[in-house]
């Protein structure tokens, strides 16, 4: 009887962490834009499981903060203001200038080929003008950074922050190439180990985020829709 009941466990928290997965990939794939609501019953039918994964998964998206549940409205895409996203960058900028420090340092062959992998399949997104594929493609390149720092809880910080980001809805089209390229200059800077390089190539990313946040603020940008 004991080992069912942690059988059972085990299956309910696999399903939950299956549900949250879902459901962060939907909105970082622009699903839902921020503001909009996610409609809990939809998505039991979509997902075929009951409501308790479901409540579970926007429970702990609401503690990242991601998501709103707003008494008698439903639950939401959080809406970011333009304080809180260039707050947001700004931290980011800080924590991954030192990942890319770190990671110029430590960077082991296997990394670097990764990062390589990763950079072609970016120059075929970025010619085909796919914002959602770049962005996946994207973190998975900052993550390969982290994990050349060998710092777990800088990695790990730097996830949770990322991860704020999600409700974001800013279309980088016109400048992904901006981007790739800066992304190359990081790999050359991890190629030689030079940790300077590196930060620097990693500051003129955010630089260039910056610009774009501040283009948007003036309703220079262009809004997901």
């Amino acid at each position: 009887m004991e080992g069912e009941s942690k059988n059972r466990l085990v299956k309910r928290r696999l399903l939950n962490e299956e549900v949250y997965d879902r459901i962060k990939e939907m909105i970082a794939d622009n699903r839902f834009n921020p503001g909009t609501h996610i409609n809990v019953e939809k998505l039991t039918h979509e997902f075929g499981v009951s409501r308790t994964p479901i409540w579970e998964a926007v429970r702990k998206l609401e503690n990242e903060g991601i998501l709103i549940n707003v008494p008698h409205k439903g639950v939401k895409i959080r809406e970011l203001s333009f304080k809180e996203t260039k707050d947001l960058y700004e931290v980011r900028e800080s924590l991954e200038c030192r990942a890319a420090g770190l990671g110029a340092i430590h960077v082991t062959d296997e990394i670097l080929r990764k990062m390589e992998e990763c950079l072609v399949e970016q120059d075929q997104v970025v010619k085909s003008l796919d914002d959602v594929a770049y962005s996946k493609s994207d973190d998975k390149f900052h993550g390969l950074i982290c994990d050349a720092s060998q710092n777990g809880l800088l990695k790990e910080i730097v996830c949770q922050v990322r991860s704020k980001t999600l409700p974001l809805a800013f279309r980088i089209t016109r400048n992904l190439e901006d981007f790739y390229n800066l992304h190359i200059q990081i790999l050359e800077a991890f190629r030689k180990r030079d940790s300077v390089a590196a930060e620097d190539a990693m500051h003129r990313h955010f630089a260039k985020m910056a610009e774009l946040i501040r283009k948007f603020e003036k309703n220079e940008g262009e809004p997901a829709g």
